[in-house]
């Protein structure tokens, strides 16, 4: 059995949702902060790949670093590289299809943080850099897992974005999804089911975690 689609899969997923976390934190962050009128618009701005069509995101992926984007062309021109169908690609649809569930769930726990704690630290005269790591964080440590388990979840099973910006080469972009998908076009069921397998495994793993850390926020 070739395990490379799995290995792939975990590879991608870890690194986006290693991207993600830090991307998440910063911008909820940010955006708790912010005037209404502003917090609603980028709120919808950066949720928005939560509800358009992974297909759509990786639409947009290859109009921008594809052969004839304005990025990929730059790429290939200065460096001979091309970004796309390769397994990098997949790191960068797996960030952008899984940061709204990361960036959604910070800024859930942040906004339902006590914030009197921040002020009496700041009466106390201490720094904000040091509030944000030693108070809001770890206050907020089981909003974070989850947000970064969902991700890791959810970019482990991403199909419609990746097949599009990297497709499937054996041994080179494969994942779970488009391994599935592939081994269902050409009649080879068994391998599909397989993975079908290992997918369901992964997913039910981590909605157990999840639901292990929402019990223990609301505790």
């Amino acid at each position: 059995m070739n395990w490379f689609p799995l290995l792939n899969s975990l590879r991608i997923a870890a690194i986006s949702t290693v991207i993600t976390f830090f991307l998440g934190i910063f911008a909820a962050q940010r955006i708790t902060g912010a005037p209404r009128w502003f917090k609603g618009a980028l709120d919808t701005l950066l949720t928005l790949p939560l509800v358009l069509p992974p297909t759509v995101i990786g639409f947009f992926i290859l109009m921008l670093l594809g052969p004839k984007g304005p990025v990929g062309a730059l790429a290939k021109a200065w460096f001979d590289w091309t970004i796309t169908m390769r397994w990098q690609a997949s790191v960068i649809a797996v960030t952008i299809v899984t940061f709204p569930l990361m960036y959604r769930t910070v800024r859930a726990a942040f906004d339902a943080f006590d914030r009197d704690l921040i002020y009496a630290g700041q009466t106390l005269g201490l720094g904000d850099g040091y509030l944000f790591w030693r108070v809001l964080l770890p206050n907020c440590r089981d909003a974070l897992l989850a947000g970064a388990v969902l991700s890791f979840a959810r970019g482990l099973g991403e199909y419609g974005a990746t097949s599009m910006v990297s497709g499937y080469i054996a041994g080179r972009t494969a994942t779970i999804s488009t391994s599935v998908a592939y081994f269902w076009q050409v009649g080879q069921d068994a391998e599909a089911f397989f993975w079908v397998g290992v997918n369901l495994v992964i997913s039910l793993t981590v909605m157990v975690t999840v639901n292990l850390l929402e019990k223990r926020r609301s505790a």
